[in-house]
C-alpha cells in the first residue's frame, strides 16, 4: 500500500482485490488470500483487510463463507436488498401466536472476531442475548444478538418474553448503515436442539451488523431451520 495516497487503505486494499479479479489473475470462486495473508501481504492492519471485505461482500463482489474463506463472487445482474423482518411480526401476521424463550441473557467480553466486527479492541465489554422464537410450538428462529452497552445501556433490563430486541433497539434510533450476509450451515448439536430439529439438517443463517452515527452498535446471528423460514421480498424496479 501507498501511505503517501490521499485514499483510504481500505479502498487501496478494495482496489489491489479488484484489479487481480477483472485482469483474470483471481477468476470465479478462486479462493482469496486469507485476512492473516492480506495483513502481511499489502502492510495495513486486520480492521482494515476486514472492512475492504465486507464492503466487497455488499457489493456482491466476492463471498464469504463462515469458517472456509473469501472467494470471488459470479457475478449477478440484480441483487434485492434484504428487508429487515421483525420475526414476532411475520408470525403473528401469518395467524400464529408468538413466544420467546430467552436462553442467555448477559454481558461478556468480545473476543478477536466480535473485536473485528465492532470494529474495537478485543475485551470490550459487550451485551449478548440468545433467544428461541416460537411459532405456536415450533421454534422458528434462534436470535443471538450482540450489542453495544454505549448503544443500549438498559439493554439486558428488558423482558424479551413480552418485548423483543428488534423493536427496543429500533426505539432507540433506527440504523444508518445495515450488512446482511446470508449462509446455508449444517448447525451444531447444541443449536440442532434449541431448534428441535430431530437430526442435522441444512439451516439458514442470517448474520446482521447495524451501524449507528458511524459505529457498530449490534451483530445478529438468525439461524433458521431451511424447511420452516424463507427470506424475500418485493421492490419496484
Amino acid at each position: 500500500m501507498d501511505k503517501a495516497k490521499t485514499v483510504a487503505r481500505y479502498e487501496q486494499v478494495k482496489a489491489f482485490i479488484i484489479e487481480r479479479i477483472d485482469c483474470g489473475e483471481w477468476e470465479v470462486g478462486h479462493r482469496l488470500p486469507s485476512e492473516h495473508e492480506l495483513v502481511e501481504k499489502l502492510g495495513v492492519s486486520r480492521m482494515t483487510i476486514h472492512r475492504a471485505l465486507r464492503e466487497l461482500t455488499a457489493d456482491g463482489i466476492v463471498r464469504r463463507a463462515q469458517g472456509v474463506g473469501t472467494f470471488v463472487a459470479q457475478p449477478a445482474k440484480h441483487v434485492e436488498p434484504l428487508e429487515i423482518r421483525d420475526i414476532v411480526d411475520d408470525i403473528v401476521a401469518s395467524g400464529h401466536q408468538h413466544r420467546a424463550e430467552v436462553i442467555a441473557a448477559e454481558t461478556i467480553r468480545a473476543d478477536s472476531d466480535l473485536a473485528i466486527a465492532f470494529e474495537q479492541r478485543a475485551s470490550t465489554r459487550l451485551f449478548r442475548t440468545l433467544i428461541v422464537h416460537y411459532e405456536d410450538d415450533l421454534p422458528l428462529q434462534l436470535e443471538e444478538r450482540f450489542v453495544s452497552p454505549q448503544f443500549a445501556p438498559d439493554y439486558l433490563e428488558q423482558d424479551f418474553t413480552t418485548t423483543n430486541p428488534h423493536r427496543h433497539l429500533y426505539g432507540i434510533a433506527g440504523p444508518e448503515e445495515i450488512e446482511h450476509v446470508v449462509f446455508a450451515v449444517t448447525p451444531p448439536p447444541d443449536i440442532c436442539s434449541l431448534l428441535q430439529l430431530k437430526k442435522p439438517e441444512a439451516c439458514l443463517q442470517l448474520v446482521r451488523r447495524t451501524w449507528v452515527e458511524g459505529r457498530v452498535v449490534m451483530k445478529g446471528i438468525f439461524t433458521y431451520s431451511g424447511n420452516r423460514y424463507s427470506f424475500g421480498g418485493r421492490y419496484r424496479a
